[in-house]
């Protein structure tokens, strides 16, 4: 029997694709982006492929697919990893309550991913995948791109438009 496998893309593909796009040469290794985004290489690996598999990469992870990333984000993920406001913890803001978009809108309503090093109080959100809390610390750029995915994720109209604005500005 022909044992065929699907590959159905994980919420950690989305985070492994944000940095190849932030990594602007092609020199990066997996072990680096083991080491940067605290994930185990074969994780990497499995990552790349799943994502060449959605035709978001191609040439090993090389070249992203940006418009199609853009569709996914907008359009896919709101809807394959969605996420609700849960209790009140303390944790690194995200979606409308981090930069660039806590520049932009005001809000009583406070997000954060929790974490005990956190910086804020707010309504937890659960990032896409663990180690974001980790991986934020040390990488801003990353982490504006993913709060503003995450006001794609959870945000109101108005939140989730000028947060499209703003990822399409920063990957096109």
């Amino acid at each position: 029997m022909n044992k065929m496998r699907i590959s159905v893309m994980r919420p950690q593909d989305v985070v492994v694709i944000l940095k190849l796009i932030l990594e602007q040469d092609t020199s990066w290794t997996q072990t680096s982006l083991s080491r940067d985004l605290h994930l185990s290489q074969s994780e990497i690996s499995e990552s790349i492929a799943r994502s060449s598999y959605a035709r978001l990469v191609f040439d090993k992870g090389r070249m992203v697919q940006r418009q199609a990333l853009i569709d996914f984000i907008q359009y896919g993920l709101p809807y394959v990893f969605p996420q609700q406001p849960g209790m009140v913890q303390r944790g690194f803001p995200t979606a409308h309550s981090a930069l660039p978009l806590s520049e932009e809108i005001v809000s009583e309503e406070k997000y954060v991913w929790p974490s005990a090093k956190g910086t804020a109080r707010g309504h937890s959100i659960l990032p896409l995948y663990p180690s974001v809390v980790q991986v934020i610390q040390s990488d801003a750029s990353l982490y504006e791109l993913l709060a503003l995915v995450d006001a794609v994720r959870v945000g109101r109209a108005r939140e989730r438009n000028l947060a499209m604005d703003m990822i399409k500005s920063r990957l096109l």
